[in-house]
């Protein structure tokens, strides 16, 4: 068996993987550079058969549905089967209508389990589910011809599913030749640093919350589940309904995790702003909108309620709460990740929050491991190789690490 990192080996984001045995091939990951400007098929990397016409291009594995690692599937043949988790699938699918530009939707394949194996070819593949920021994230591990690599896709051990690590470190899988790891946060915090942790992360915002006059407008994505989660309950903790949109509504529904919070939950309440009626009305998701409206309200009762109210913030909003006289009060909170905001992503609410006197907080945490959680899980799996991929600084590795292989774009190597 051998591999070769197409897009990854030096970067964050774009990560794909190519995998070989006895002439057939397998793709892990296939990922939109995070620096694109575009989902244009220019970014595709160089490898034989994406266009459905090679019977030895098996498939492609995604670890989880993040646009950095599966975005450029809108470029390749829809005869290519994909597998992912199963709820992940549902996110993408209900993600899709909203999202502007190539969003793909992933074909048919192979929907993971994890810690059930299954064949693909002369390989066979064992997913395992992580703690990432995203949700139904899985690490990988694919064996063929008495060869074992592990991929870690992203993960992190302080999300609310850290018991994933845990239980990841204390039953690891057995006689890794090679583990490709992900070192995003290697070069962006200290190598003894933490991240804080999601409930950490609910005592910040039940403090801000509590001291919030008006509405406490928080800006997040609506496919971070974990966060979502904190947001809630510390919605909860403060007397504060959590007020969605239908776009998550719909990804919250997606899940077909019942435990998470849902358009029908009474301490939830959804409100359409205008660009999401004008989508409702040209594209008729008049049954999407049903679905979710049983506790939906309307501009002039969000005014009402706005000191007892929590917004999933996003862009869009900004215009329909100026008109609706919302904002007396009000305080905006970023929990993304801060290379946005600096980069200029945001310049548009960064004006708009200037023009009405709002003040910002930064409450968020890392989807990403610490170096001492990538520590422990190298250490827990003992690999033969450490392959750096997912991160700017592959040199601090041997810093951190025994047995490190590092690999350039391109360059093919024997497991």
């Amino acid at each position: 068996m051998r591999a070769c990192i197409h897009r990854g080996s030096k970067q964050i984001g774009g990560s794909c993987v190519e995998i070989e045995s006895c002439g057939q091939r397998l793709l892990v990951d296939f990922g939109l550079p995070l620096d694109a400007e575009e989902n244009y098929s220019q970014y595709l990397p160089k490898i034989r058969g994406l266009d459905g016409s090679d019977p030895f291009l098996l498939g492609v594995l995604i670890s989880h549905p993040h646009l950095d690692h599966f975005g450029l599937l809108a470029h390749i043949s829809q005869k290519i089967p994909v597998g992912m988790g199963a709820a992940a699938r549902r996110i993408l699918e209900a993600a899709a209508p909203f999202m502007p530009g190539n969003w793909p939707t992933p074909p048919e394949g192979w929907n993971y389990r994890s810690g059930q194996s299954f064949d693909i070819g002369p390989f066979c593949v064992t997913p395992f589910l992580v703690d990432h920021s995203a949700y139904d994230a899985y690490a990988l591990q694919i064996k063929s011809d008495g060869k074992s690599i592990f991929y870690t896709g992203d993960f992190r051990s302080h999300g609310r599913k850290a018991a994933l690590f845990e239980r990841l470190t204390a039953n690891p899988p057995q006689s890794i030749d090679t583990m490709l790891l992900e070192g995003s946060s290697l070069g962006r915090i200290a190598d003894s640093q933490q991240f804080p942790t999601e409930k950490e992360i609910e005592n910040h915002l039940v403090h801000v919350f509590s001291t919030t006059e008006g509405l406490a407008l928080i800006h997040t994505s609506g496919q971070n589940i974990d966060q979502i989660v904190s947001i809630f309950r510390a919605s909860k903790r403060t007397g504060r309904k959590l007020i969605i949109d239908l776009y998550t509504a719909a990804i919250l529904e997606a899940t077909g995790n019942n435990n998470l919070p849902q358009s029908v939950w009474s301490d939830v309440a959804l409100y359409v702003p205008h660009s999401q009626r004008v989508q409702i009305k040209e594209n008729a998701w008049f049954d999407l909108l049903k679905r979710h409206s049983a506790n939906r309200i309307f501009i002039e009762h969000l005014q009402q309620v706005s000191k007892k109210s929590t917004l999933l913030f996003r862009p869009l909003h900004r215009f329909d709460l100026e008109r609706g006289e919302c904002l007396s009060g009000a305080t905006y909170i970023y929990s993304q990740w801060e290379g946005y905001w600096e980069q200029g992503s945001y310049d548009m609410v960064k004006d708009w929050l200037e023009r009405h006197s709002i003040p910002k907080f930064s409450i968020h945490t890392s989807g990403h491991a610490s170096p001492s959680e990538l520590k422990k899980l190298v250490s827990a799996i003992s690999p033969l190789n450490v392959v750096p991929i997912h991160s700017f600084f592959p040199e601090k590795y041997p810093e951190l690490f025994p047995n490190v292989e590092a690999h350039n774009d391109g360059e093919w190597w024997e497991v």
